[in-house]
């Protein structure tokens, strides 16, 4: 069964984009791009939340067209105008470049999701993690952590009342200083 991977860059300080939304401090480098893009081209499917969504298809649909991203960026506008994506949205109405849109998050329909074959689905956005994790449908994070305090913004991880127990599988350190951090929900055995 293919399983749902929280993807996400987040601050030291556990923020996944700034109180203006912005991103300008991930320290995405040629290393960073082309080891994402091993990653990401061996998912089955995207899931984002609107917001999320739309950031990248205003830009990856046609960024492998600029010369000026050339190498791992023009690699990845490939992978993501050809990858499965599902958009949770209630309020959009049309989506393009292979993209399913569902209006709300029932694990029923994950699970049902999850038991297609194909690779794993990597999942983006804090608030569409928020829902999974509530639902408890999340079976690994692969998390990059930045070396920057940016000191307020959007948390990753919203409050909850639910513990997550979690075993860490690994680790990677960027040559830029971003770690890597890969932790998946206990097995049923307990392993």
């Amino acid at each position: 069964m293919r399983k749902v991977i929280l993807m996400m860059s987040v601050s030291l300080d556990g923020f996944v984009e700034g109180p203006n939304r912005e991103i300008d401090w991930h320290l995405v480098d040629d290393e960073l791009h082309r080891y994402l893009n091993e990653e990401l081209a061996g998912m089955g499917g995207f899931l984002a939340g609107r917001v999320t969504h739309q950031l990248m298809a205003d830009f990856w649909p046609t960024a492998d067209a600029d010369p000026a991203n050339a190498g791992p960026m023009a690699e990845f506008a490939e992978i993501w105008r050809e990858m499965p994506k599902t958009v949770f949205s209630r309020t959009l109405e049309r989506a393009d470049w292979n993209t399913t849109i569902a209006r709300e998050v029932v694990a029923e329909e994950i699970e049902a999701l999850k038991a297609r074959p194909g690779g794993d689905l990597a999942l983006s956005g804090a608030d569409l993690a928020a829902s999974f994790r509530r639902l408890d449908l999340i079976d690994e994070y692969r998390l990059l952590v930045h070396p920057v305090l940016i000191g307020r913004g959007k948390p990753l991880f919203s409050a909850s009342d639910t513990t997550t127990h979690l075993h860490l599988t690994g680790t990677r350190t960027f040559g830029n200083g971003v770690v890597r951090l890969h932790y998946r929900r206990p097995l049923p055995d307990g392993a």
